[in-house]
């Protein structure tokens, strides 16, 4: 029963692909590749004349990135200028180095305005030309991130605790996600330190939810503590992005 339990967990966390940094290290605040790979895959496939293959989010510079300054998740990426590296299938009908360009601007924009990603270097190769009446849907898939949907969870329950009813209380949180282990809570608190695993809409940015989800977090961590007590800590994972719930 352990080792199925195990292998669950590893799988899950497998489908996130990387943990990356979202925001600056201040922001105690990181999301799963699988979410910020799908939001920039869509940017891209809405400009004309191009499909997107591959794409993959990375540190920059992993040596010179600064230390968080809260705890990270289990296996997370240190909080440095993120790359973007992807390929690319563009029309023969304009140049490649304007499509390659199209494509930069884009991807860019998205990670700051949509996400709230720092980026510093967007790398895009172009790897086939299309012919004019081909479509240019997206069709590829990050080669981190295998098939599915996004990691299993559970919205919140009758007894939740202050810190999960402080988090969905947040707009744009839809749902508390469990993602980095099979039996893991979506909210964790060790030695004075909170790690809150949710899912967002697509209706607010994602860096200003998981902002406001720490602050809120920290908030209830803290109530009833003398004012000169030691402050919780609280890191925020976006495990998934996705539309609020119909109901």
């Amino acid at each position: 029963m352990a080792g199925d339990q195990l292998v669950t967990a590893v799988r899950r966390q497998l489908g996130l692909g990387r943990l990356l940094p979202l925001g600056g290290p201040s922001d105690g605040a990181w999301i799963a590749e699988r979410a910020a790979a799908g939001v920039l895959r869509e940017a891209g496939d809405a400009l004309p004349g191009l499909r997107i293959g591959t794409l993959r989010l990375s540190v920059a510079d992993a040596d010179a990135a600064p230390e968080a300054a809260v705890p990270s998740p289990p296996s997370a990426l240190p909080p440095g200028p993120l790359l973007i590296e992807t390929e690319v299938a563009a029309t023969a009908g304009r140049p490649v180095p304007a499509s390659a360009g199209l494509l930069r601007e884009a991807l860019l924009a998205c990670a700051a305005e949509r996400l709230g990603l720092e980026v510093s270097v967007v790398d895009v190769r172009v790897t086939d030309l299309l012919d004019e009446g081909e479509e240019a849907a997206g069709g590829g898939r990050d080669d981190d991130a295998p098939p599915g949907g996004a990691p299993g969870g559970s919205g919140a329950t009758a007894d939740a605790g202050s810190l999960e009813t402080a988090a969905l209380r947040v707009p744009g949180v839809v749902r508390l996600v469990p993602a980095l282990g099979a039996l893991s809570r979506p909210v964790r608190v060790e030695d004075g330190h909170v790690l809150v695993q949710l899912a967002v809409a697509p209706d607010r940015r994602t860096l200003d939810v998981a902002r406001d989800v720490r602050d809120a977090v920290g908030t209830a961590a803290d109530a009833g503590q003398p004012a000169d007590g030691e402050r919780s800590t609280v890191a925020v994972l976006v495990a998934a992005l996705e539309p609020p719930d119909a109901s």
